[in-house]
C-alpha cells in the first residue's frame, strides 16, 4: 500500500508541475495585438491572463485529486476516538505494559491519577465513618 501511495503522489506532483508550467506558458501567449496604454502601471507581460483552456484546468484538478488520494493512502491508521477504547487497547498490549524509561509505558496513562496518594477516596471514608458510628452505637448499648 505504501508503494502505491508513493506512485500516486509522484504522479500527482508531475501532473501538477506540468499544469503549472502550461498555465505559465499560456499566460505568455499574446492575447491581443493592441499595445497597452502608456499610462498603465503594469506592463503587458505582468497582466494576469485568467482565461485558461479547459485542458489545463482539468489537469490541475486531476493532479490535486491525485495528491489528495495519495496523502490519504499514505497516512497512518486512525486511532479510536473514545478514551476508554484507547486505554483498553493500551492496557492489553504487552509493549505498553513494559516500562522502558521513566514516564514511558506502564499501561493505562490514567492509572496514576486513580491510585495517587493524595486522592481522596470518598467511598472508603464513608465506609470508615459508618463503621465508626456502628462501633460507637455498640459501645453505648453496652
Amino acid at each position: 500500500m505504501a508503494a502505491a501511495a508513493i506512485i500516486v503522489n509522484a504522479l500527482g506532483v508531475v501532473f501538477l508541475a506540468h499544469a503549472v508550467y502550461s498555465a505559465y506558458e499560456h499566460s505568455l501567449l499574446p492575447s491581443s495585438t493592441a499595445t497597452p496604454p502608456s499610462g498603465s502601471a503594469l506592463s503587458r507581460s505582468l497582466k494576469p491572463n485568467v482565461n485558461l483552456p479547459i485542458d489545463i484546468t482539468l489537469e490541475t484538478l486531476f493532479s490535486a485529486l491525485l495528491l489528495c488520494v495519495g496523502v490519504v493512502l499514505s497516512s497512518p491508521g486512525l486511532k479510536p476516538i473514545q478514551w476508554n477504547v484507547w486505554a483498553g487497547r493500551l492496557e492489553k498490549s504487552k509493549e505498553a505494559r513494559e516500562i522502558t524509561e521513566v514516564g514511558v509505558g506502564g499501561g493505562n496513562p490514567y492509572a496514576g491519577l486513580e491510585e495517587r496518594a493524595g486522592f481522596l477516596d470518598i467511598r472508603g471514608k464513608r465506609k470508615e465513618f459508618a463503621d465508626w458510628i456502628k462501633k460507637d452505637a455498640r459501645s453505648e448499648k453496652s
